[in-house]
């Protein structure tokens, strides 16, 4: 006779909450965030201030919360789903290799370190220091430079380029073409937000492959 139990309340949620991975959440989260934020601002252009990262602000001490909320508000339908799509593709195999809890400290962390580098870019470009910043994108930064270390020859595909290209010439490749239309087009990019987020996910491969030789040399044979 096979034993039975019983499922308290407690259990089948944790059951839901697993049965999705943490990438797969964050991609969601982000979404369902756009489309609140996006009716907050456009009732009152006034609270993108208090989603939206902004080094005058941070400097000054205020809204300080702006460093997670900005994360997860992008600036318009094309913005959030060229974000989404990269994380969808780059997060889910992140995440695989650093398992659910430490994948969603380090995406939180690159994030975070993507809009610090931001802020105090405003020191340097004081242009920046009433922009405002959004978006999931320094984060991801993060992530891609962390695969440049421990998956270095894995060919990835880019929008709008039909070859493969492997990742150590990818990542910087997107950056600096980033920066070519931001400053050829006037448009918009948080190009410090991204090399802040790459700077972070480099230096945490980095720490990766001097500590776990073996494992990381393994990772990067296999996905080449």
């Amino acid at each position: 006779m096979s034993p039975v139990y019983q499922v308290t309340p407690k259990l089948r949620k944790r059951k839901f909450i697993n049965t999705f991975s943490v990438n797969t959440n964050l991609v969601f989260i982000n979404v369902v965030l756009f489309i609140i934020f996006s009716i907050i601002i456009s009732r009152d252009s006034k609270y993108i201030e208090y989603i939206a990262i902004q080094p005058g602000n941070i400097l000054a001490g205020k809204y300080l919360w702006t460093f997670i909320t900005s994360m997860f508000m992008h600036g318009g339908f094309f913005h959030i789903f060229a974000n989404m799509l990269s994380l969808f593709f780059i997060g889910g195999l992140v995440e695989k290799l650093l398992g659910r809890k430490r994948y969603l400290y380090f995406y939180l962390i690159f994030g975070l370190f993507a809009g610090l580098f931001f802020v105090l870019s405003a020191f340097i470009f004081p242009e920046a220091m009433n922009t405002f910043a959004v978006g999931a994108s320094g984060a991801i930064f993060g992530l891609i430079g962390l695969l440049m270390l421990l998956t270095p020859n894995l060919p990835v595909y880019l929008m709008f380029v039909p070859i493969p290209i492997k990742m150590k010439y990818a990542a910087p490749g997107m950056l600096v073409v980033l920066w070519l239309i931001s400053i050829a087009g006037n448009v918009p990019i948080g190009n410090t937000a991204h090399l802040g987020g790459l700077v972070a996910g480099l230096a945490y491969g980095l720490y990766l492959r001097n500590k776990y030789k073996r494992k990381t040399a393994y990772i990067s044979k296999h996905f080449s």
